[in-house]
């Protein structure tokens, strides 16, 4: 009788702390800012990677919030109502998407952020941006040799951005022979937004010698725009995206590129999402992942955002 109650007390102390609450991942869903940038189109196929080495009949529905915080408040609901086990999130606003993910906790979905910060979630996993936004603008210092006039293409206003634009400030200001023309103009994360962006600062400015952009859409459109007025300036970026890859092996004005690694961190997210729901809490909610510079001389061995990990 003694031997019973004891099994029968072990065992309602493992239900009670999560012991034997071990959960398979079944449901997976993903909303990203926009699926078309392959960024995030990278970042879909990692994660889906990992869900299905974890379970090969696990379902993953990747939707596009296109930027829009309450078209991701409905997907976030749909997700809720579906049953999804855990929601990798790229949060359209990192404050305001609070309440949505409080929401799908409290239906018991894990909730991971990845690629920007998203309040309230049970972790996240992103590119280490401040540091990004360094090595990016270093090279600007070190390229025009500490003097020159420089512009910072600002970008939507969400975590990452934020975080690139002030590592790159950090760094310039370290340069008081370094003159920042403009800081604040928004590029859309799009190749037309910083095609129009540096349109204008090309009209505006008659000496621009470098310019930074928040992401390589923009390095892109702005290398554009100065080709079209035959100007020339130094383009820097992050992201490491396929184009710039292109870019830097070619004759263009993007000089280099502070790059992210979407599929390695999606698959990061999904791993720690697993462990939240089987008691496994990182030792630190925010996971950041380091950037590597990718210049002309080291393209030909960088692998890339597509390459498995």
């Amino acid at each position: 009788m003694y031997k019973y109650k004891t099994l029968t007390a072990v065992l309602a102390l493992a239900l009670g702390t999560g012991i034997a609450q071990a959960r398979d991942l079944n449901s997976v869903g993903i909303t990203v800012g926009s699926l078309g940038n392959p960024f995030f189109v990278t970042i879909a196929k990692g994660a889906e990677a990992k869900v299905k080495a974890l379970n090969p009949n696990a379902k993953v529905l990747t939707v596009s919030a296109d930027y829009d915080l309450n078209k991701q408040f409905t997907q976030i609901d749909n997700f809720i109502a579906s049953g999804v086990d855990l929601i990798l999130l790229n949060a359209a606003d990192a404050k305001a998407i609070e309440p949505a993910v409080r929401k799908a906790q409290k239906a018991g979905i894990a909730v991971v952020g990845v690629d920007v910060a998203a309040a309230g979630a049970d972790a996240t996993v992103q590119t280490d941006n401040v540091q990004a936004g360094q090595i990016a603008c270093q090279y600007i210092v070190d390229k025009i040799g500490g003097k020159g006039n420089v512009i910072i293409q600002n970008g939507p206003q969400v975590s990452a951005v934020v975080d690139r634009v002030d590592g790159c400030k950090a760094v310039l200001a370290k340069a008081p022979g370094i003159k920042v023309l403009s800081d604040d103009q928004d590029g859309k994360g799009s190749r037309e937004g910083g095609m129009d962006v540096m349109l204008g600062h090309l009209t505006r400015f008659q000496k621009i010698d470098a310019v930074f952009t928040i992401n390589d859409p923009q390095a892109i459109g702005t290398a554009l725009a100065a080709k079209q007025l035959k100007r020339k300036t130094i383009v820097t970026s992050v992201d490491g995206a396929p184009d710039i890859e292109a870019a830097l092996k070619s004759d263009t004005l993007v000089e280099a590129s502070a790059s992210q690694d979407p599929w390695a961190m999606a698959q990061k997210a999904i791993e720690i999402g697993h462990g939240i729901l089987n008691g496994k809490r990182p030792a630190n909610p925010m996971v950041l992942m380091p950037s590597t510079l990718i210049t002309r001389d080291n393209v030909g061995s960088y692998k890339g955002w597509s390459s498995p990990r």
